[in-house]
């Protein structure tokens, strides 16, 4: 079954579910150059160029000893950067129905959460957070190396710049105060991802509670939230977020609704902003944990959904709306949460948060094998 463009949606509502593992059953059934991918023959399926992320066998080389590893991003020589929650799990009683984190007397995660891995065996090269964070969650590698990352029991966002890893040069949100952003005093509520554009404007999921999409200029003041009060649109737990600035729009693992949702992103013209969103559906995505993107492609993963929905990765076409190729290692996913594609579009690293897992994928053209 192809995949559905809408734009009228209905509305549901969200619960902040621990993200522990969880069995299928537990849930109800229901670097190619960018203009090679512009305009696709969507009829002639076999003249698309598929790059099919192909497993690469044992990598890492060696165990890394780490705890539930929720983002991965992938810096400027290429290298994969994770944050990982160390023996930190959320479980039903990490925070109350206020959204209030209940652990506090735990202090912070003791252990480094940031590891720099080298992309040819997966070794750590070297690592930093410890004393931090109390529950990773996102982290985003932007243009200039800086390191942006959420913690969802703080209800922030933090910029790290490469020189200071001990100090953030700009954080978003007060520290466990759970609430809604307003100009004059921008609180967050369990943000989940960060996406930065090469003109410095930060886009934030803003996350398990206030299901929305926060844009902020370079030095953190908000300009508005997709959706806005108007529009029809409405999210359900924005989980990731990735920017195609060429196309102007930033895509969203939009998890309980089961899609990808890509409204303008209003880099270059916010006339466009009032465009419907582009939506894909599809009976397949299950709930999409991760987004990624390289030009017109996004890569996705989801989580366990139901008994009949597979977990595994997708291929999309974000111009076209359509699923292009679904994949999986050779053993297969079992809690996917996050993923990346390197800059010049040749691997894709994918992260589980059970078993505590990252794997790494060369992208290769599939009718060329």
């Amino acid at each position: 079954m192809r995949p559905r463009l809408v734009f009228l949606i209905c509305v549901c509502s969200v619960s902040c579910e621990p993200e522990t593992v969880r069995d299928n059953f537990d849930y109800f059934s229901y670097g190619n150059e960018e203009n090679v991918l512009k305009n696709l023959d969507l009829h002639t399926p076999k003249d698309e160029i598929v790059l099919r992320p192909q497993e690469v066998k044992d990598w890492p080389q060696q165990s890394l000893n780490v705890g539930q590893i929720t983002a991965v991003s992938i810096n400027s020589l290429g290298q994969p950067v994770m944050f990982h929650r160390a023996e930190r799990i959320w479980d039903e009683s990490t925070f109350n129905e206020s959204n209030v984190y209940q652990n506090l007397d735990k202090g912070p995660i003791i252990e480094d959460t940031i590891l720099v891995l080298e992309p040819q065996t997966g070794s750590v090269l070297h690592s930093w957070g410890a004393y931090a964070f109390y529950m990773p969650h996102g982290l985003t590698v932007d243009h200039h190396d800086n390191v942006w990352v959420t913690d969802v029991a703080k209800h922030q966002v933090f910029k790290y710049t490469p020189n200071n890893h001990k100090y953030p040069s700009l954080t978003i949100g007060e520290a466990f105060t759970a609430g809604y952003p307003y100009r004059r005093r921008v609180l967050l509520c369990m943000p989940t991802s960060v996406a930065i554009a090469t003109t410095g404007e930060i886009f934030v999921a803003d996350g398990y509670c206030n299901n929305q999409i926060l844009k902020f200029n370079a030095a953190g003041t908000l300009l508005f939230a997709i959706p806005a009060f108007s529009d029809s649109l409405t999210l359900n737990l924005p989980h990731s977020v990735t920017l195609l600035e060429h196309l102007d729009i930033v895509c969203v693992a939009d998890r309980e609704n089961m899609r990808i949702v890509c409204p303008q992103a209003g880099l270059k013209s916010y006339a466009k902003m009032l465009e419907p969103a582009t939506v894909i559906e599809d009976p397949t995505l299950g709930r999409v944990f991760a987004v990624t993107s390289h030009g017109d492609i996004i890569y996705a993963v989801n989580g366990p959904t139901a008994q009949n929905i597979e977990v595994r990765g997708f291929t999309v076409n974000a111009v076209s709306g359509r699923i292009l190729d679904s994949w999986e290692p050779s053993t297969g996913f079992t809690n996917p949460h996050s993923l990346a594609v390197t800059r010049n579009g040749s691997h894709l690293y994918v992260t589980e948060i059970g078993p505590n897992k990252i794997w790494k994928f060369e992208l290769t053209d599939v009718y060329d094998k």
